[in-house]
């Protein structure tokens, strides 16, 4: 068994590959967040409506979930370093071909490639956490990669469609090119990884046999669940924040307040799941988002728009967006052994990216029927009934660490 690659109190930073896997999931998540507010006002620029619009991101998020499920059989077959490279390469070149049409096809296509991408960078991101670093810090490990994630999101989702009406769409669209800087990173992590898992034998190793896999499929059930109900609001308020807000100003300062909790709180909450375990805070968690949505929903009704109400109702839904992730992350690692983590990896990330997508398609499509306040409404529904189903589970069985 591979053992921890610094002492246990060792800081996270200073374990082998840490600082390139940051360093590749900054760039990597910069060229994401600035395309996904803007790509969909960039689509209504070429004529499409909000169910339009939505379609953008769902259909970025349909390709990354497709994904994703051929990662762990891609990372087998071709290996760390080559698939990590291509990832970055397919998440930043198609973003500066955006500049070239804003007909509504063209930017599906482009998106569905950036999508594949970005299937790449996180499911090899989140795998590369738990190949690294210890079990039992693998709460403190996450919150540090969520920092990566997480402050690109802060800086630029809130300024990328102020960037695109104040400049110009073509300076964000430039910008989004920034993945391909990562690559001299990726190449460097998946020289690492590969060494690592070469030595501990584990994404290597033949697929497990078909009762294995669907045990370890189950234990991961609730994670993903949670994860989903949190990241579709969570995708909608990313998606149509700009428009629902009433003023790019309004949107900016929301987004930031939903960018900021996110990042913080997603940091903060490791400690306390390394030492409690995730489950006892995932019911709580799920009921302030649902409420933060209430608040949000109130807001925006009615056509008017109370923009205090709104900016703390992002707030609050950022704060249990950014905490989930980290949980539901280290409770999908918990629940499988060691060398299922990149299946873990997978299907979290499938969870998330597919709540990303419908919070994009179904609430721009009752958006359209209704209207974005009916569709922050549904999104706190979910929540709620998520978090009864969350303390019906009851006590989570024995971390194995």
């Amino acid at each position: 068994m591979r053992q921890p690659s610094t002492s246990p109190g060792g800081p996270i930073t200073r374990v082998p590959g840490m600082r390139s896997l940051l360093t590749m999931s900054a760039l990597g998540f910069a060229g994401y967040a600035l395309l996904l507010p803007v790509a969909p006002l960039w689509a209504v620029h070429g004529g499409a409506g909000s169910g339009g619009a939505g379609l953008v991101n769902a259909v970025l998020m349909l390709a990354t979930v497709l994904t994703q499920t051929t990662m762990p059989a891609a990372l087998r077959r071709i290996g760390w370093r080559p698939t990590m490279v291509a990832g970055m390469l397919l998440l930043g070149l198609p973003s500066a071909l955006f500049v070239l049409t804003d007909s509504l096809p063209w930017l599906l296509v482009l998106s569905a490639v950036r999508g594949m991408g970005f299937a790449v960078l996180t499911v090899c991101g989140s795998s590369a956490v738990a190949a690294l670093v210890d079990g039992p810090r693998h709460g403190r490990a996450i919150g540090v990669y969520g920092l990566s994630i997480a402050i690109p999101q802060l800086l630029l989702v809130p300024g990328s469609a102020w960037i695109a009406e104040s400049l110009d769409f073509p300076v964000v669209f430039a910008l989004g090119a920034l993945p391909v800087l990562g690559v001299p990173a990726a190449a460097v992590l998946g020289g690492r990884l590969e060494r690592v898992t070469a030595d501990d034998g584990g994404d290597t190793a033949p697929a497990a046999p078909g009762g294995a896999r669907w045990r370890v499929l189950a234990g991961l059930v609730l994670p993903s669940l949670v994860l989903l109900a949190v990241t579709t609001p969570g995708g909608a308020l990313l998606t149509f924040a700009p428009q629902f807000a009433g003023s790019a100003a309004l949107a900016a300062v929301g987004l930031l307040g939903f960018t900021a909790a996110t990042a913080l709180s997603r940091w903060a909450v490791g400690g306390p799941a390394d030492r409690y375990g995730p489950r006892v805070f995932l019911a709580p968690l799920l009921g302030l988002c649902a409420a933060g949505l209430g608040v949000c929903a109130w807001a925006i009704a009615d056509g008017g728009t109370r923009g205090a109400a709104l900016v703390l109702g992002m707030t609050v839904v950022g704060l249990s967006y950014g905490s989930l992730q980290n949980l539901t992350l280290v409770e999908a690692f918990a629940a499988v052994p060691h060398r299922s983590h990149p299946t873990a990896s997978t299907v979290w990330n499938i969870g998330f990216d597919t709540g990303t997508g419908l919070g994009s398609l179904v609430v721009g499509f009752i958006a359209a029927g209704s209207s974005f306040a009916a569709g922050l409404a549904t999104t706190a529904v979910v929540c709620a009934v998520a978090a009864g189903a969350v303390l019906l589970a009851g006590r989570s069985p024995a971390r194995t660490g």
